[in-house]
């Protein structure tokens, strides 16, 4: 039965970006580079059209479009996560079965929300992902962001997770993360099949010692992060703290400074991806951010740089 003892995904889960061309269309063969090179970096799954995938900048066709592109060409190698994030309900469980139908291992959700002052109680808030739930036999991961304004206390995710089948996984990017992911365990319970991490990784370790059993960053090094997860995992704590040492620098400036052009300004670099402009009206990386990503990345030469040559 799965369950917190016995989760069926675990590991890192990195978010793939959206890649375009120069015009702002839609770039089918890097999104296939893309998502080739992040599973050989050696991810446990991907998920696709996140906030970090610039979701909010794309239409409903072109979400057809990506979601079975990326599942027809990692053809089961990996699970992919699906995010299918939407104010309504029917839209949002619609949107949650076609991503199931083409052969989803999971779908993202952020709780109702619509713009800055727009938002719902708990009532329905419950209501909204039972009725995702009803419409799908596949785990839905809850993300807890800031983006949603939305307070979702641990002993509200605890109840959701007891009493609605499918809601078993949860994203915590909010302040204190750690804490929060600690109390969520704690009153949750086996029903608590994935406490994850998020944001990056900028609070991963922390996140790791509450209890995280997986892990949502970005795409661009998961070959640095991995061994993170994993020593932590085995018990080697002195060893999860060292790479976590290392690698911090690359995780805070795509946290806090380059956000989620990190990722495809490193694919570009390295010959992944050919164009890294997000869409309109988001601005392009500045050129000295850029600068500093890539004088930090070279020091720990991850493999987004070297792939493609």
């Amino acid at each position: 039965m799965p369950g917190l003892s016995n989760p069926r995904y675990r590991g890192i889960y990195p978010v793939v970006p959206t890649t375009f061309h120069e015009d702002g269309t839609l770039d089918l063969v890097s999104q296939k580079r893309c998502v080739g090179f992040m599973i050989d970096s050696g991810v446990d799954g991907l998920c696709i059209l996140a906030n970090y995938s610039e979701q909010f900048l794309l239409g409903d066709e072109e979400r057809e479009i990506l979601t079975r592109t990326v599942l027809e060409h990692v053809a089961g190698r990996v699970p992919v996560i699906v995010t299918t994030t939407h104010t309504s309900t029917a839209s949002c469980a619609a949107r949650s079965r076609r991503a199931q139908d083409m052969g989803a291992a999971m779908v993202m959700v952020m709780p109702p929300y619509h713009g800055a002052t727009f938002r719902f109680g708990d009532p329905q808030i419950q209501a909204f992902f039972q009725g995702v739930s009803d419409a799908i036999n596949i785990p839905i991961m809850i993300q807890d962001a800031p983006a949603a304004g939305t307070p979702l206390p641990p002993a509200f995710l605890a109840r959701m997770a007891q009493e609605i089948e499918q809601v078993s996984y949860f994203k915590m990017e909010t302040a204190g993360a750690a804490n929060k992911l600690r109390e969520l365990i704690a009153l949750g319970g086996e029903a608590i099949e994935g406490p994850w991490d998020g944001e990056e990784g900028i609070t991963l370790l922390a996140d790791l010692e509450a209890g995280a059993t997986g892990a949502m960053t970005g795409g661009g090094f998961a070959d640095g992060i991995r061994p993170i997860i994993e020593a932590h995992r085995a018990g080697d704590k002195d060893h999860a703290l060292a790479q976590y040492q290392r690698w911090l620098p690359l995780i805070n400036h795509e946290n806090r400074q380059a956000g989620f052009l990190a990722a495809k300004a490193l694919m570009k670099a390295g010959g992944v991806i050919a164009c890294d402009a997000p869409r309109a009206p988001w601005p392009a990386l500045h050129p000295e951010v850029r600068r500093q990503l890539l004088d930090i990345a070279r020091r720990l030469d991850p493999l987004v740089l070297r792939w493609a040559r």
